[in-house]
């Protein structure tokens, strides 16, 4: 049982959406921290059949009959006031020591940064403040960097500028796809957070500001970058490649034809 500095329970609300979300609500629920309420985005249609799917953090947190709140927005004078409204009341009525953030896809207000104790934790799949933003492992990829991590943040108003608590390093190997990059990360994210509440338990956490050189950001990725570019050096090509791999993939129209590209080979340079 993990328990806070005075005496009690540490109360670790998550919001959280995609696969990488769901490894670190795993992770935290496995070392035994209260887990009050989860936010997460609405049910999607996916597949063939376009039926609502839950994402795999509701999935993960119905399984073990944790509360699941899943407003449109959290802005309280946004489009769904009501459904904001209705986020806080459980918030407040989940009473968390602090809220761990980990691709939830939602801007959080003020609001909600204040309410808890120990306030917003972000779990960010890059080396900050290098690539900012929603795509961090695509571009980091894209981009040809030599390494990238995860960097565990306190959060305030703006986009991946908090303070940060913890980052560790990965290095990015020739095999690497932003699937199996993912996967690696998504596992660190985890083991990290789960060491930093453990460490909250005993105080507040050291918080180091964000240098004010290197900021990059990593924009979303577009189906339309998905055309491969022939012009480009084939080292970029082959970047793009593992980048877009599992989405968008990387394609070209050959004969009529759309063919998806998803491994490269080098070939040694021909002369005629």
């Amino acid at each position: 049982m993990s328990m806070v500095a005075g005496g009690g329970e540490l109360r670790v609300a998550f919001a959280g959406t995609p696969e990488f979300a769901a490894v670190a609500l795993k992770a935290i629920h496995a070392a035994g921290f209260v887990v009050p309420l989860v936010l997460t985005q609405p049910d999607r249609p996916a597949g063939r059949g376009m039926k609502l799917q839950a994402s795999p953090v509701k999935q993960a947190a119905l399984e073990w009959g944790v509360p699941v709140a899943q407003p449109r927005s959290l802005r309280l004078d946004g489009k769904y006031p009501e459904d904001a409204l209705a986020a806080r009341h459980a918030l407040q009525a989940a009473a968390p020591d602090v809220l761990v953030v980990a691709a939830y896809g939602l801007i959080l207000p003020a609001w909600v940064l204040e309410l808890p104790r120990s306030g917003c934790l972000n779990i960010h799949a890059s080396l900050l403040p290098r690539w900012r933003g929603a795509a961090p492992i695509h571009r980091a990829i894209e981009a040809g960097d030599a390494q990238t991590g995860i960097t565990l943040m306190q959060m305030d108003e703006g986009l991946d500028t908090g303070a940060m608590l913890a980052m560790e390093r990965l290095d990015i190997q020739a095999q690497h796809t932003t699937a199996s990059l993912h996967d690696e990360l998504a596992a660190m994210g985890g083991r990290m957070v789960v060491a930093a509440l453990r460490q909250l338990c005993a105080g507040p956490l050291a918080a180091t500001p964000q240098p004010t050189e290197g900021i990059t950001y990593a924009h979303k990725i577009e189906k339309s970058e998905a055309a491969l570019d022939w012009t480009l050096p084939a080292e970029v090509i082959a970047r793009r490649i593992r980048a877009f791999d599992p989405f968008p993939g990387v394609s070209f129209d050959c004969a009529g034809e759309s063919v998806k590209v998803w491994q490269t080979k080098e070939s040694p340079t021909c002369s005629i």
